[in-house]
This record gives structure tokens, sequence and C-alpha cells, in this order.
């Protein structure tokens, strides 16, 4: 290809590493604290051999190789070897997420927004931009790779020796890049940000299913999909490259196909057809409810099956509680035993804890839609027409509430469905129902919260993602870390009975109703009578 085809690329990877960097450096920080972290934890959570084979025995399930992977290494379950099993793949996953959703925004996103537009307008290559966002997604996983290849064997753990922490690293950076050829490929197919991000984490699912399939009951399946094939490196056990190597062609084959799609289309176009739509919207789509829910179709479907996966894979450890807690005394101070109360039952207080928490993303992700909405300039529009502001943020507020409700009792369906299979007694599912509705007081009130932050300073919404994570902070591992009452307390979730340890108690659940109220009714107001902002 001519070098005019990549004029100044330089000054585009320069370019779109400063649009990123607090972005990029926030997912690299994540995803590096949590490996070296975990790491740590596992020399002070295991303290012998005997600890760490009890903890092998619960993995030996087919509920537990098909979440985590293989069971290579559960005979001599050294600190590596339990690191690369109940690690590697999950965090192969997250960066695989944050290569979508880079690869989605500087491809495709840009193009729909006129910013591609603007930059071919300039004396810049047709193939810079893209060939600029795959080679700062290459830095990126690089990164990854050599900063957790470098730092676990500075943690000076037994078995996490150079060799296998290298490759570690080496799987991370080659996932990610993976998935971001991939995200590239399919911005070239679809038309628009939504089907790609679409199309790609579809693959990522399938790829995880397609491998959970294939690990329980047949290994070859397994090795149709990229996250089968990094699980046969056998990090810290075996230690093999061949698997990078097969999955470095490919991602060199599909990142070539892509920039040849790229150079052959239009802009603004794709090669999968766009389906035509209606001639005229039907009655529900012109509603302000019927269209938030359009919108937000897709994310919803997805959070659902994540929501009643996590359930399951909670319910797949149940039936192993008591081999892994009797003789570990970290776990037990974390869990502290209960007279006349069993060890499940307080596992699973604990579990719908952590549900109801994680459950309130995807609620407080379909309220805040309509910031995003605001900032695009598409409410100016809306507001043209015979709807009001109480109509517009009343349609968000109740998809928010329903998905309040209809995530939670997924996660539960999914904890019960699994859970029940492998406990001998079987479990209650009304009893769960009961346990996990006294959690929507809380989830209301952080609601209520975004609504005042969205009618009041809409730029400051961020604000309830930090105390989201503060209140999954303090109250999850408040009593690991002996914080004291107060910061609990400052948490909705810190007043909610944990049933079914507990008794129900009203007091708290009907106060943290009643200040949701209050709190919802004060954001519609301050909605109605504030600016809207561009």
């Amino acid at each position: 290809m001519s070098n005019q085809m990549f004029k100044k690329l330089g000054t585009l990877i320069h370019f779109i590493w400063r649009r990123d960097r607090i972005r990029l450096f926030i997912w690299i920080a994540a995803i590096t604290a949590t490996t070296l972290g975990t790491a740590s934890s596992f020399s002070g959570l295991y303290v012998n051999e005997n600890e760490r084979q009890l903890l092998a025995e619960t993995m030996i399930n087919p509920a537990m190789i098909a979440m985590v992977g293989p069971s290579t290494g559960l005979d001599n379950y050294t600190f590596g070897a339990m690191l690369a099993h109940q690690m590697l793949l999950f965090t192969a996953i997250t960066v695989a997420i944050m290569n979508i959703l880079f690869i989605t925004r500087h491809t495709r996103a840009d193009e729909e927004e006129g910013n591609i537009e603007m930059i071919r307008s300039l004396p810049t290559g047709r193939l810079s931009n893209l060939t600029a966002v795959l080679t700062v997604a290459l830095i990126s996983n690089a990164l990854i790779m050599v900063i957790i290849g470098a730092g676990l064997p500075l943690l000076q753990i037994d078995s996490i020796d150079w060799n296998g922490s290298i490759l570690y690293g080496a799987v991370l950076g080659a996932t990610g890049f993976f998935f971001a050829a991939i995200t590239t490929l399919f911005a070239q197919l679809s038309d628009n940000a939504k089907g790609t991000i679409g199309f790609s984490f579809t693959l990522l699912i399938v790829s995880y299913l397609i491998r959970a399939i294939g690990d329980v009951s047949n290994d070859t399946l397994s090795a149709f999909s990229p996250l089968g094939i990094i699980l046969d490196t056998h990090v810290f056990v075996l230690n093999d490259w061949w698997p990078l190597a097969i999955l470095g062609m490919l991602t060199v084959l599909i990142a070539l196909c892509a920039v040849y799609l790229h150079a052959i289309r239009d802009l603004g176009a794709g090669f999968f057809p766009t389906k035509p739509g209606r001639v005229h919207a039907s009655r529900w789509l012109q509603s302000p409810s019927g269209l938030a829910i359009r919108l937000q179709r897709t994310g919803i479907i997805a959070w659902a099956i994540g929501m009643y996966v996590l359930g399951a894979s909670y319910g797949s450890v149940l039936g192993d509680l008591d081999t892994f807690f009797v003789d570990n005394e970290v776990m037990q101070d974390f869990l502290a035993p209960i007279p006349g109360v069993s060890l499940t039952d307080q596992f699973i207080s604990l579990l719908l804890t952590i549900m109801a928490m994680i459950g309130t993303i995807p609620v407080l992700l379909s309220l805040l839609k309509l910031k995003g909405e605001e900032s695009k300039h598409r409410l100016e529009s809306m507001l043209a027409l015979p709807i009001s502001r109480y109509q517009l943020l009343g349609s968000y507020f109740m998809i928010a509430m329903l998905l309040s409700i209809f995530m939670n009792l997924l996660a539960v369906l999914g904890l019960w469905s699994v859970g029940n299979t492998v406990l001998d007694n079987g479990l209650s599912l009304m009893t769960l129902i009961k346990s996990a509705i006294v959690y929507l007081p809380a989830i209301w009130v952080m609601v209520g919260v975004a609504i005042v932050l969205l009618g009041t300073t809409p730029k400051q919404t961020g604000f309830i993602w930090l105390y989201l994570t503060y209140s999954f902070i303090v109250v999850y591992m408040g009593d690991l870390f002996q914080f004291p009452t107060w910061m609990k307390k400052a948490s909705p979730f810190g007043y909610v009975p944990q049933m079914p340890v507990e008794d129900m108690r009203v007091t708290p659940v009907l106060s943290l109703f009643v200040i949701a109220i209050i709190m919802m009714i004060a954001g519609f107001l301050f909605y109605r009578k504030r600016d809207l902002q561009g």
C-alpha cells in the first residue's frame, strides 16, 4: 500500500492516546491491582498445602469446571496453579471487554458522530486512523502483559515464577488484542456502534459457552473458542506457549482483513445490509417509554443473562462449603460461625447482598441513559412534542424500577436452579425471593440519589458509581477489615436485614423506602426546573 494511506499515523497515535489515556490508565491499573492483590491474598488465605488441596476438591465438579476452566494442576494445587485456575479466564474476559469498548469508541462510534469525517478532511491517510487505533490497543495490551508479567514474580510467592508470570501476562495481552482485532472487523461489517458492540459481545459470550461445554464434555470443542485456546497454555503448570502462537496468527489475519475492508468501504457504510425499518413507527415506539426500552434493549438482555449466570455460578459452590470453610481460619473470620445457623444460610445471605449490589448497576445504567441522550442533544426534539419533563424522566424511572425487581429475581432464580442440584436438602425458592426482596428499598435509595443528581448537577452523576463502590466495600468486606459501624451505616445496604440468617426488621426497610420516595420526588421537581445541557 502507498505511504499516503498512513500519512500522519504518528500524530493520530498520539491524539488517540491523549483522548483515552485516563480511561486506559484506570482499566490497566484496575486489572493489574486485582491480579496482584488476588495473588498476594492467596498466600495469606491458604497457609499450608492441606488448605489448598481442600480448595482443589471443591473445584472437581462439572459446574466449577464449566465456570473457571479445566482442572489441570488440581493434584498439586500450588499458588500459581490456583491463580491461573481461578483468575486467568475472568481476567482475560475483562481485558477483552476493555478492548471491545475501546475499539468501538474510536472506530464506528466516532464514525457515527462525524469525528472520522473531520479527521479525513485533514491531510491524513485513509488507513491512518484505523491503524492508529489498533496501535494504541496493541500498546495498551502490551503494557498489561509487561506490568503483570513482571509484577507477579516480584511478590515472591512460591510457585509463581518468572516463566509462568510472563506467560500469564502474555495470555492476557494476546486475548485483549485478539478481541481488539475482531471488534475492528465487526466495525467494518456493521454500520453502527450498537451492532459492533453487539456482535463483539455475542462472540465473547459464545466463546465462553463453547469453552464451558467443551471443558466438561469434549476437549476438542474448546479448541474452537479463543478462550479455550488460551486455557490450553496451562499457566504455572505446564506453561505451553504454542496456543498463543495459534491465537497470534488468527489475530494477525483478522486484523489484516479488517484493514482491507476498511480500505474499500465507504465512510459511514457497513458490509452487512441494514435491515429496513417500518415506514411508520408503532404507537408503542412513539411513546417515551417505548423509545427508552428500544434504545436499551440489547443492554437489558445482556445484563439479564449476566445476572442469571452470576446467580448460577454462586449456586454451583454451595455443595462444598463445609469442606472449604472447616479448616480455613481466615475464611472463618470472614464468615464467622453463628450458633444455630447453618453455614449455607450464612453464605446465601452474603451472596444475596453481593447480587443485590451488582444488580444495582444495570438499574443505574438504565436511568442514566437519559443523561447520555441529553449530552447528545437528542432530548430537544422529544420535548418539542407534547411530552412533559415528568413523562420523559418518568419513562426511564419506571424502566429502572422494573429492572431492580427483574434483575434481582433472575439472580435468585440462577442461584436456586443450580444450588438446588448440588445441595442434598435443596433450597426454598420462596425463602430466597423473600430474602432478596428486602434489598429493593436500598436499591431504590440509590435510584433516588441518581435522580437528584440528574435534576441538579447532571455532570456529577458519576458520584453514584463512587457511592455504589463504597457500599460494596464497606458492606461486603466490612467485617473482614473491621470497619467502624458508622461506615456501613453510611450506605443504604448497611440497614438491610441479612435474611435468611436474621429475622425481618420492618423499621429500617420501611425507613429506606420512605427516604427513597422523598429523594425521587425531589429529583423529579429539580429535573422539571433545570435547563437542558449539551
